[in-house]
């Protein structure tokens, strides 16, 4: 399936664009993680998260056709 992912902060200038689609045959947002490290340079040792549909899903979340991904970078706030 065709995945529309969206990409912010630094993981977008490591991407070069903050949206990107993938083909992904894969179910799980483990699989995704594993896909998307293969492509981003640097993202394998880099803290992020996925979120599904604007919510940070866990490794066992699974992802269907339409769903809205986003690769997250680590937030500080205050």
């Amino acid at each position: 399936m065709k995945l529309n992912v969206k990409y912010f902060g630094m993981i977008a200038e490591w991407a070069g664009s903050e949206n990107g689609q993938l083909d992904f045959s894969g179910t799980s947002v483990a699989e995704l993680r594993c896909e998307i490290e293969k492509r981003i340079p640097g993202l394998n040792s880099a803290s992020y998260q996925i979120a599904v549909n604007h919510v940070v899903a866990a490794n066992e979340a699974i992802i269907t056709l339409g769903d809205e991904i986003a690769i997250l970078p680590p937030f500080a706030g205050g």
